[in-house]
C-alpha cells in the first residue's frame, strides 16, 4: 500500500511545484535485523529496482489541510484516462455517441450515460476543468496569504519566481515524453494508428520542434489547438496561459482592499464567461477566489453575507456536490446548443448559456468544477476519500499519467484491444499478427465489456508503473532545474 509525505504537494504547489523530498520508510521496530541471504543478494540492484518501481513512502502525522486537493487531482486523472480509453474502443464501434450524448438522446438509454453514473465513464471534460479550479487555487495560495500579511516585497518576490519558472515546469516535461514517443517510431519501427511518421527521424525532429515552438508560444493565434504528437496535451497550453492571468491578476489585486479584492475577482470571472470566451481564465480566477475565501475563513474575516449562511452551511454544501455531479455530466459530443436542448434534462438549462461561449459544455463544467472544489472540504467523509493512499498516489504522479497514459494508449493499448477484438481496417493492415489473438466475448454492460476490461490487467498497472518512473525521472528533475536556473540567474547577496 502506498502512502502520502507529510510534506505534501499543494505545501510547494503540486502540478505546479514538487520537490523529490520524500523517504522510505521506517521500520516499525527499532531493533536491527540482520538482512537474510536474499535481501544481501538483492543490495546491489536496488538502485535499479527503486527505479523501476515504486518506493513506499512514509505519512507520519495529520494530512494537511489542503491534502484533499492532490487527491482529487489523482482522481481527476485517473478519470481522463478512463475516458480516452473508453472513446478509443467505442468511437469505431458507432458507439460514441451513446457515452457523450444526454442519457436517453436519440431514446438510447445506457446505463453509462446515466447521470452521476456517466462521470466514471467520460468524466475527462469534468476532470480538465477541476485541474484548472485546483491549479488557480494553488498558484494563488502563498501570493495570497503574503497579501493577507501586506508582505508586498515577498509578493513579488514569490510571484517573480514561480512566472519565471512555470514554463519551463509545465512544457520540460512533455518535450521529454514526445520525444521520447516520436524516437520509438523510428528505433522499434513502432506503428501507431493516429502517427504520421517522417521519412526520416531527423526530419520527424524537425517537425515536431516547429509544431511545439509555435504550440507552447503563450500568444499563438493559428494552426491547430493542440500538439499533434500528443492530442490530449492540448490543456498544458492553457494551463500556461491560465497561469499568467493568475500572476498578473495577483499583482493587480494585491493593494487593494479586502472586498475591492473579491469584487474584482467576481468581475473577471465575469467578464471572461460572459463577455468573451475565456472559460478556461474564468476557472482559474474561481480557483484563485475560493483560495481567497478560504484564507479569510481562517482568520475569520469571511463578508457578512458569507457569514449569514454559517447555520444552513451543510445543507448549501451538499446541494452543490449534487448540482457539480448533474453539471459535469454536461452533454459533449459537441458544441452544438440544439443537440443539448433535445437532450433530456437538459433543455432548461440550455437558456442560461452565455452568448460568448462557443463550445457550451465549458460553462457547465465551470460551474461544476467550481462547486466541487468548493463542496469537498466541507463534507468529511468526501474529503477523507481523497485523503486516502490510493488517491494521494495518483495525486503525486498526476501530471505523468496525463502525459504518458496517450502514447501507451496508442501503442500497447491498440494491440491489446485488437488481441481481444477490438480493431479497425488500419489494425488489419499493419499489426495483423494482434487481431484476435486473443479473443474475448463482448459480454457485458456498455463501458464494461469483457473484452474492454481484461486488457486493463496489464494496461493499468503499466501505465501507472510508467507514469512513476516519468514522475522521478522527468517531471520531479524538470522542475529541480527550472529551480535551479532561477537561483543561478539572482544576484549575490552583498
Amino acid at each position: 500500500m502506498m502512502s502520502i509525505d507529510h510534506h505534501g504537494v499543494l505545501d510547494i504547489e503540486r502540478w505546479e511545484e514538487i520537490k523529490s523530498d520524500w523517504k522510505p520508510a521506517s521500520p516499525i521496530r527499532s531493533s536491527a535485523r540482520r538482512p537474510n541471504f536474499l535481501e544481501r543478494l538483492a543490495k546491489p540492484f536496488k538502485p535499479i529496482m527503486s527505479l523501476l518501481w515504486p518506493v513506499t513512502m512514509s505519512t507520519p502525522g495529520k494530512p494537511r489541510t489542503t491534502a484533499y486537493l492532490d487527491g482529487l487531482r489523482g482522481f481527476a486523472a485517473f478519470l481522463v484516462y478512463w475516458h480516452h480509453h473508453q472513446l478509443w474502443v467505442h468511437i469505431p464501434t458507432g458507439q460514441g455517441e451513446i457515452f457523450e450524448d444526454g442519457f436517453g438522446f436519440n431514446n438510447k438509454y445506457y446505463l453509462v450515460a446515466f447521470h452521476g453514473i456517466r462521470t466514471f465513464f467520460t468524466g475527462g471534460h469534468y476532470a480538465v476543468s477541476t485541474f484548472f479550479v485546483i491549479s488557480g487555487y494553488v498558484l494563488s495560495a502563498k501570493p495570497l496569504s503574503l497579501i493577507h500579511q501586506r508582505e508586498y516585497v515577498k509578493l513579488s518576490d514569490n510571484v517573480a519566481s514561480a512566472l519565471f519558472r512555470r514554463w519551463l515546469r509545465l512544457y520540460l516535461p512533455l518535450i521529454a515524453v514526445t520525444f521520447l514517443y516520436i524516437t520509438s517510431w523510428h528505433v522499434f519501427s513502432l506503428w501507431a494508428l493516429n502517427a504520421q511518421p517522417k521519412g526520416t527521424w531527423r526530419e520527424e525532429v524537425w517537425a515536431w520542434y516547429a509544431e511545439f515552438k509555435n504550440f507552447s508560444f503563450l500568444y499563438n493565434q493559428g494552426g491547430d489547438p493542440w500538439l499533434s504528437y500528443q492530442f490530449h496535451a492540448w490543456s498544458i497550453q492553457l494551463e500556461f496561459k491560465g497561469s499568467v492571468v493568475i500572476y498578473t491578476s495577483l499583482l493587480a489585486f494585491s493593494r487593494l482592499t479586502k472586498n475591492a479584492r473579491l469584487g474584482c475577482e467576481l468581475v473577471l470571472m465575469f467578464y471572461f464567461m460572459y463577455v468573451v470566451d475565456g472559460w478556461y481564465a474564468t476557472m482559474f480566477i474561481s480557483g484563485m477566489l475560493l483560495c481567497d475565501l478560504d484564507l479569510l475563513h481562517a482568520k475569520n474575516e469571511l463578508p457578512r453575507a458569507l457569514l449569514r449562511l454559517k447555520p444552513v452551511k451543510v445543507f448549501i454544501f451538499y446541494h452543490l456536490l449534487a448540482f457539480s455531479i448533474y453539471l459535469g455530466g454536461v452533454p459533449s459530443i459537441n458544441a452544438d446548443i440544439n443537440r443539448m436542448k433535445n437532450s433530456r434534462g437538459w433543455y432548461y438549462l440550455s437558456y442560461l448559456k452565455p452568448q460568448a461561449v462557443f463550445d457550451y459544455k465549458w460553462f457547465y463544467l465551470f460551474w461544476a468544477a467550481t462547486f466541487l472544489v468548493a463542496s469537498i472540504p466541507r463534507i468529511p467523509w468526501l474529503k477523507r476519500f481523497f485523503e486516502t493512499r490510493f488517491c494521494q498516489y495518483l495525486g503525486r504522479i498526476s501530471f505523468a499519467l496525463y502525459l504518458v497514459h496517450g502514447p501507451v494508449l496508442w501503442t500497447l493499448g491498440d494491440r491489446l484491444y485488437t488481441a481481444t477484438g477490438w480493431y479497425q481496417e488500419a489494425e488489419t493492415i499493419h499489426i495483423p499478427r494482434w487481431v484476435n489473438a486473443l479473443k474475448l466475448p463482448k459480454a457485458g454492460p456498455l463501458g464494461l465489456e469483457m473484452s474492454f476490461l481484461v486488457p486493463h490487467l496489464v494496461l493499468l498497472p503499466f501505465t501507472i508503473w510508467l507514469a512513476e518512473i516519468v514522475t522521478r525521472v522527468i517531471d520531479e528533475p524538470s522542475i529541480r532545474f527550472a529551480q535551479w536556473v532561477y537561483r543561478r540567474l539572482l544576484p549575490r547577496p552583498v
